[in-house]
């Protein structure tokens, strides 16, 4: 049996990759981004607030980064309200699943979600950087569209809003974002 290490640091910021089981493209609809949208609200109302630094959510994973409040450290928890909310929400209305392995049946797994997610601890404002710009760089790098504001399912919108980025940063027209420097690090 595999051993997950998790590196958890009170209060700190943490980059994230959630993915879809076998990356279905079950994200890719209203429905969808509103139920996940509620599943938030839920693990917010169930646990002390975390702050959602950064977020996109493309059509089969999603990549975040959240601070934790002070002396905290349940991201793992967060995460498995969050994914588990989703998912009775999402099947209940009839939302598709992936066939389940009898070793997912066994151990009440659905699915829907890969049962694991990817977490690095971010380790200074350079490394929390790079981790802030990927995301939002995201739908660029998968093709989806041309220049990050084009993506309205980001944390972008709010952040070019408050000065942070341009409305032409990141835009194809400009060239490719180099982001080699995190192979390894970002869980896709």
């Amino acid at each position: 049996m595999s051993h997950y290490r998790r590196c958890y640091i009170p209060g700190g910021s943490f980059f994230f990759t959630v993915v879809t089981e076998k990356r279905a493209p079950i994200l890719a609809n209203d429905l969808a981004r509103d139920l996940l949208r509620a599943a938030f609200q839920d693990c917010l109302h169930r646990w002390p607030p975390f702050q959602v630094d950064a977020m996109v959510m493309m059509n089969n994973h999603l990549h975040a980064i959240w601070t934790l409040p002070p002396n905290d450290i349940d991201y793992s928890k967060r995460w498995g309200v969050i994914k588990k909310h989703y998912t009775q929400a999402w099947l209940a209305l009839g939302g598709s699943e992936k066939p389940r392995t009898a070793s997912r049946i066994s151990h009440r797994r659905r699915g829907v979600w890969q049962p694991r997610f990817w977490e690095h601890a971010l380790r200074d404002e350079r490394d929390y950087a790079r981790h802030f710009d990927y995301i939002h760089y995201n739908p660029v790098k998968h093709g989806l569209v041309e220049c990050p504001r084009d993506w309205p399912y980001s944390t972008f919108h709010r952040w070019e809003k408050q000065g942070v980025y341009d409305q032409q940063w990141g835009c194809k027209v400009a060239g490719l974002l180099d982001f080699s420097d995190l192979e390894g690090l970002v869980g896709e």
